[in-house]
């Protein structure tokens, strides 16, 4: 559950002006959305930080979890903002220890995540980020790696949430928080 909500649409809107968009990427028909300009921009990163982290302060969380690998970037610093552990979830191939592993569907392809076994306790509240949120495929593998080894996810966060590719509806037990909308 979201415990506030505070963000101002004006700031919001300033983030969305620092995104850049890249026609054709990955493949023919995509538009991507590129965060390496915010990520460039001091006050943009902080921003966006800030308000990724906002909606779950005075929450439990545990540990916070970032699907690779831009939300590695996300994860770790709203992690340090609620003094709560932070666990990656990677590629096949690229933890060392023991692992559960997951395969999903991408809006433009398949792929596989995996975590490690011990990096989550039972019961532990866990609040996973991610840069963005398109059909929903990545974050569903991430819950149900999360699920597998028994932790309590308490939410959901994404800088950018492309609503029309309907994402949100996957994650229909999950609460969302998402920074930017795009919908269209």
């Amino acid at each position: 559950m979201l415990c506030a909500e505070g963000l101002r649409l004006s700031d919001t809107e300033s983030l969305s002006k620092v995104l850049r968009d890249v026609v054709d990427f990955p493949k023919s028909g995509i538009v991507f959305k590129d965060i390496t300009p915010l990520l460039a921009d001091p006050a943009a990163l902080s921003l966006a930080v800030e308000f990724l982290t906002q909606p779950y302060r005075g929450c439990p969380v545990d540990v916070v979890v970032g699907a690779e690998s831009r939300g590695f970037i996300f994860g770790t610093a709203v992690a340090r903002n609620l003094s709560a552990g932070f666990v990656p979830i990677r590629k096949p191939g690229k933890l060392p220890c023991k692992t559960r592993r997951v395969e999903y569907e991408l809006e433009y392809g398949t792929d596989a995540l995996e975590i490690h076994e011990d990096a989550i306790k039972p019961g532990m509240k866990v609040l996973l980020i991610d840069d963005l949120l398109a059909t929903g495929g990545t974050m569903v593998a991430c819950c149900e790696l999360v699920k597998s080894l028994q932790g309590d996810i308490v939410g959901a966060a994404f800088l950018i949430e492309l609503s029309f590719l309907n994402g949100r509806e996957k994650l229909a037990d999950i609460p969302i928080h998402s920074v930017i909308k795009i919908n269209d």
